[in-house]
């Protein structure tokens, strides 16, 4: 399955570009940008279609601005995302078995001194208060 959603109309292949939705209370059709998932009762459409898109009469359309630049990843964004995956892979990883996991510099991670680990979930940690 391609990952680029497509245009709902019948007999249409184009990638969609904006989210069609009807608000049947108000009378209203809405056409904004295209919507981070795909919806059960919202229509995706390409350009053409959203272009030429009408509503029954009585209907108001209601056109919310499509910023097209925006739904494609900048050259900034793509470098953003290298950098960080780059340190995440620089970063060593502590050793569960360790009961004191240190930092970097070698001694007790911060407020974890008299900390101790109970359990773990995945990357995620539950420590034991110190006694008072």
């Amino acid at each position: 399955m391609s990952p680029v959603r497509r245009c709902s109309r019948t007999a249409c292949g184009r990638p969609a570009v904006a989210t069609l939705t009807y608000v049947y209370a108000d009378s209203t059709a809405v056409l904004g940008p295209l919507a981070t998932y795909a919806e059960p009762h919202c229509y995706d459409l390409c350009a053409e279609h959203s272009e030429r898109l009408t509503a029954p009469r009585g209907w108001e359309v209601v056109r919310l601005a499509v910023d097209t630049a925006a739904a494609r990843p900048s050259s900034d964004d793509l470098e953003a995302l290298a950098d960080a995956v780059r340190e995440a892979a620089r970063t060593p990883r502590p050793d569960p078995r360790d009961p004191a996991p240190r930092d970097r510099r070698g001694g007790p991670e911060a407020g974890e001194a008299d900390a101790t680990e109970v359990a773990r979930r995945g990357h995620l940690r539950v420590l034991r208060s110190p006694e008072p």
